[in-house]
């Protein structure tokens, strides 16, 4: 079985395979940049002073998303947990008012008058108590889907703009590094910062 013939030249397929070979130097050379600044990130080395003082405008906002994702699950706890309080002492109201209420009964003074009186209103506080729920239920929803929707969205796109700033401040540690070693007067290395 016969192959296509092409009528290519040598030198194009040279070049193919040469711009093949660069572009997997560049991609392990653009891995190792992104390596090494994902560990100055991590062991908290110092950065350059000039990329970090760059994105100060965005570290200063990220930083508010952080306070808001951390404050808006304080919120949802805080929320729940006077939900529980509300209902314990709304119960224990109750409890003391059906109480009062019993033993004003059994006493025919005006002591006991007293008693009920108080008892009845201890009963009708406890169930206006219990009426907050429904608006705290709500709140807590809304605050939950908040949370979800809004919180985890913008969660995800954070962590994404972070991937690509690793990858950014690498690609300016590889150009400081060959920037360094660069010789305007040679067109080779000219051409490998302006590939960086």
């Amino acid at each position: 079985m016969e192959g296509h013939k092409y009528n290519y030249p040598r030198e194009f397929y040279d070049q193919y395979a040469q711009s093949q070979e660069k572009s997997v130097v560049n991609k392990m050379q653009q891995k190792y940049w992104k390596t090494k600044q994902t560990l100055i990130k991590v062991t908290g080395k110092k950065e350059d002073e000039h990329v970090v003082a760059s994105d100060a405008d965005l570290d200063a906002k990220l930083e508010l998303f952080h306070s808001i994702q951390r404050t808006c699950m304080e919120l949802l706890k805080a929320i729940e947990l006077y939900q529980k309080r509300i209902c314990f002492l709304s119960q224990e109201e109750n409890e003391l008012g059906k109480f009062l209420r019993l033993q004003g009964s059994q006493d025919k003074t005006r002591a006991g008058k007293m008693m009920q009186a108080t008892g009845k209103a201890l009963c009708f506080s406890s169930q206006q108590r219990l009426a907050l729920r429904t608006p705290l239920s709500r709140l807590y929803q809304e605050v939950e889907t908040f949370r979800y929707r809004a919180i985890s969205d913008t969660s995800l796109t954070v962590n994404r703009m972070e991937q690509y700033r690793t990858e950014y401040r690498g690609a300016l540690l590889w150009m400081k590094d060959v920037s360094q070693e660069l010789d305007p007067d040679l067109y080779k290395q000219m051409e490998k910062f302006r590939k960086v």
